[in-house]
């Protein structure tokens, strides 16, 4: 292994400071990047724009490669969600311009890495004493929460006709709301095949996402702990013993195991 990739290896995976304090400066760009796709959905593109989108494209880009090539297993790893989200953000900033459909909606789909990041989980279990309590809900609610603005965005991009603008967005949330919580008032109803395909995408998807998110906050919160003698991933938050055979369990606590 080159000295260069046990570098990357080390930043990506290890656990010094030093490589966690990296994986938490992706995160932060991470939530910059969605924050900024969701809040440039609803306006014209300004001059900037297409500079912005490359200079983030490139960021992403290597980000996407180094993580590829320091893979003990690549096929594993083309397996996961984000990798995927993350392959369809690059093409849809990097190619939008030569297709006909606007894909920018689908740059949202960025956030699925918040919680569907292997060694970003594990540092935020190591680290913070409330995400470990409540990670099954954060997740949860984080998987809704990129649900929801990618099918807003994709409805005000894909249906929105006459009020474009902040106006128009509001319109394609309130839709998608409403259609996910079944409120269906009334006042914006899907008049196309299109549109009544949508909305019955957003209510069969964004439904089990909402039914997951609340069971999540009703269940007793649970740890991620793998048993070494089981396996059993999830265990009570004062557990000793494992449930399902019994074997000591040591749960990581706020600096201790």
């Amino acid at each position: 292994m080159s000295e260069f990739k046990a570098s990357l290896v080390d930043l990506y995976t290890g656990r010094s400071s030093r490589s966690v304090w990296f994986r938490y400066g992706l995160l932060a760009f991470d939530l910059a990047t969605i924050s900024y796709f969701i809040v440039v959905t609803p306006f014209p593109p300004s001059e900037f724009a297409p500079s912005i989108s490359v200079i983030l494209g490139v960021i992403i880009l290597l980000d996407f490669i180094a993580r590829f090539w320091i893979a003990l297993d690549k096929a594993e790893h083309l397996g996961h969600i984000y990798v995927w989200a993350d392959a369809i953000v690059l093409v849809s900033l990097f190619l939008n311009s030569f297709i006909p459909l606007d894909l920018s909606f689908l740059r949202i789909l960025r956030g699925l890495r918040l919680g569907h990041s292997v060694y970003l989980l594990k540092d935020l279990r190591a680290s913070s004493v409330f995400f470990r309590m409540r990670e099954e809900p954060i997740v949860a609610f984080v998987n809704l929460f990129v649900f929801v603005f990618v099918t807003t965005s994709a409805v005000y991009t894909l249906f929105v006709k006459v009020n474009k603008g902040v106006e128009g967005y509001v319109d394609a949330l309130y839709f998608t709301v409403t259609t996910l919580t079944t409120t269906g008032y009334g006042d914006i109803t899907p008049t196309t095949t299109n549109s009544k395909l949508v909305a019955v995408l957003i209510m069969v998807v964004g439904v089990s996402l909402f039914v997951q998110l609340a069971r999540a906050i009703v269940m007793p919160p649970k740890v991620r702990h793998s048993c070494q003698s089981c396996g059993l991933e999830r265990h009570d938050t004062d557990a000793v013993h494992c449930k399902h055979c019994g074997a000591v369990v040591r749960i990581e606590t706020g600096g201790a195991t």
